[in-house]
């Protein structure tokens, strides 16, 4: 049985599902449910078309005729120009606005909107000039003839109209989706602020006594360095993660090759625990492109494929480790072998990957996609980020290796 897990961000700028309160309270407005979506632009668009025909029914050229005349065929005029205001309403809230607005494109936002405002112009002018005027003409009496001479814009006349139309729903509609992202983004950020702040207070916890920590750690190294030089070394490496942890992860990024100097510590330890029975393939960049990630955000991945896969195989454990990075994108590919019991179908679901999870979501939020395989003989995680840059070089060595079975 195979149980797949994906946290994909697609391209766009819809803010994740993850913040809860704004769409339990106001789920119409909020909620991404196909029901309240379809319910949503059916509501926008059915007020649009009644606030219309209000308004064609009371042009200058239409009250030679009594109201009760004018308003079935303003009502059908508005469907049928409804059409174009729906062309541009969608081509700007998801084209124009994820594809160059909010990547902060701005000639290229103003060309191509322009642009369509003059194709839903040009089409409302067609829509006027041959359905419009004829299903007038059709369903008006001939004493009204005068009806039609009045009515018979310009080409030129049509396409201020059909301007004019446009340039007021794509406002709208464009407004509305900017105030709903703004608000989502705003709340995604103090969602994000608190889960800062809640970090920091447990940071802050398991930082009470770190000076006699690490003390107490160079005295066990002392003792052990001329009894057992193995033991001495497991405690310089764990001191070095543990330092690593307490004084180095408190900033919002770090330099990736500190991420994943981390991750050779703790591989290194867990290598010495396992001797010549683990089997492990591992191959992580020497250059890091000068990129930063967010503090301890490979390592719990890591400490997951021994903790439930390595540790529980008696025979033969294997895992295998590959990090490459293209650019400013990480990939990292995690493979872990595991024993096949039911109770082994939970650990894709365990506190470490679950955190993980939340994690990216609140700082990469559209820039990772982490998909994740559990089957019943090995376990996969393939993790894409992209990376902030700066400048400035960090380099590690390079780390590729193989310890395969005696």
């Amino acid at each position: 049985m195979t149980t797949i897990t994906k946290n994909v961000s697609p391209v766009g700028y819809r803010v994740r599902t993850f913040i809860t309160a704004p769409m339990q309270k106001y789920p119409f407005i909020f909620s991404d449910e196909w029901k309240y979506r379809i319910q949503r632009h059916v509501a926008f668009w059915l007020f649009w078309w009644i606030f219309q025909a209000i308004l064609y029914s009371f042009v200058a050229s239409n009250t030679l005729l009594a109201y009760v005349e004018r308003l079935p065929m303003a009502l059908l005029e508005s469907f049928l120009f409804m059409f174009t205001h729906m062309f541009l309403a969608y081509s700007l809230m998801y084209f124009v606005i994820p594809v160059f607005l909010l990547k902060q494109k701005y000639w290229p936002t103003a060309v191509v909107t322009i642009i369509l405002f003059f194709i839903t112009a040009f089409i409302s002018t067609l829509i006027g000039r041959f359905i419009v005027d004829a299903i007038r003409e059709n369903m008006m009496r001939p004493e009204n003839n005068v009806f039609r001479r009045t009515t018979s814009a310009t080409t030129y006349l049509s396409l201020l109209s059909g301007l004019r139309g446009g340039i007021t729903i794509g406002g709208i509609a464009a407004a509305i989706k900017l105030m709903k992202y703004w608000y989502l983004k705003e709340q995604r950020n103090l969602q994000l602020q608190k889960e800062n702040a809640e970090s920091q207070l447990q940071l802050l916890k398991a930082q009470v006594h770190p000076h006699f920590l690490f003390n107490t750690l160079n005295n066990i190294y002392s003792y052990t360095q001329n009894n057992s030089p193995i033991a001495g070394q497991m405690v310089t490496g764990l001191s070095d993660l543990l330092r690593s942890i307490l004084y180095e992860c408190n900033q919002r990024v770090i330099p990736l090759s500190k991420e994943l100097k981390m991750i050779q510590d703790y591989i290194n330890l867990e290598q010495i625990r396992y001797g010549d029975k683990l089997d492990l393939h591992v191959d992580i960049p020497a250059e890091t492109n000068d990129l930063y990630i967010a503090p301890l955000l490979l390592l719990p991945l890591v400490e997951n494929s021994f903790k439930h896969g390595a540790s529980n195989m008696l025979d033969q454990p294997w895992i295998s480790l590959r990090i490459a990075i293209d650019n400013k994108q990480m990939h990292m590919k995690l493979v872990n072998g595991k024993i096949k019991e039911p109770e082994q179908k939970t650990s894709a679901s365990g506190i470490g990957i679950n955190n993980v999870k939340k994690r990216l979501e609140l700082v990469y939020p559209e820039k990772n996609q982490l998909l994740i395989t559990n089957d019943d003989e090995v376990f996969i995680v393939s993790l894409k980020i992209q990376l902030e840059q700066i400048k400035e070089t960090v380099r590690i060595p390079q780390i590729k290796y193989e310890a395969v079975n005696a």
